[in-house]
């Protein structure tokens, strides 16, 4: 799929906007780590890296959980927000955390979807996740031609993936992409 031409400056722009702030926190905090800005499914999206031991260091800005990764990620919006003006939905990982936990989502999706074939199940419902693991797990369904809605109240909602067509459609939510406020 291609993307627009304008749309894509656009984007380009956040993610130089992300990384000079980025770029000044970790001087103010002292850490040393390279920034990779990329465009990925119509968002731009900036990544915090170390070669070499330097990465251990940069779990500091990670935190329990990706906690205080996720705190920098909505900091970094503001900042982006107030240069544009415009509402932005840039991704920000540091030390690999969210390319791993990705990783290790799409490899659950696939599981998940496995184990609808093989047991002939009709659904299968996830634990309950944060907004980027829900738009992960909402991505691999897709691909794989399921259906995926997210159900439940925040911080409880959780995915449930289901054949295409089936009743399930009619009473949950439909595939949101987690869109609401943190909309990984």
């Amino acid at each position: 799929m291609s993307i627009d031409p304008d749309r894509l400056r656009e984007l380009e722009d956040e993610g130089d906007i992300a990384a000079d702030y980025l770029e000044e926190l970790l001087d103010i905090a002292d850490l040393d780590g390279d920034i990779d800005i990329d465009v990925e499914n119509d968002r731009a999206s900036v990544s915090i890296f170390s070669d070499d031991d330097g990465d251990r260091y940069l779990q500091a800005l990670v935190g329990d959980d990706g906690k205080v990764l996720d705190a920098l990620q909505e900091l970094t919006r503001l900042a982006v927000h107030n240069k544009t003006g415009e509402r932005s939905r840039i991704m920000v990982d540091i030390a690999h955390f969210r390319a791993e936990l990705k990783a290790e989502l799409q490899e659950l999706g696939r599981s998940a979807i496995a184990e609808m074939q093989r047991d002939d199940l009709d659904e299968y419902e996830f634990e309950a996740m944060n907004p980027f693991e829900r738009k992960v797990l909402h991505d691999v369904a897709a691909d794989a031609g399921y259906h995926s809605a997210s159900a439940g109240q925040a911080p409880d909602r959780y995915v449930i993936y289901s054949r295409v067509g089936d009743a399930a459609d009619e009473v949950l939510q439909p595939n949101d992409a987690d869109g609401a406020q943190a909309d990984e």
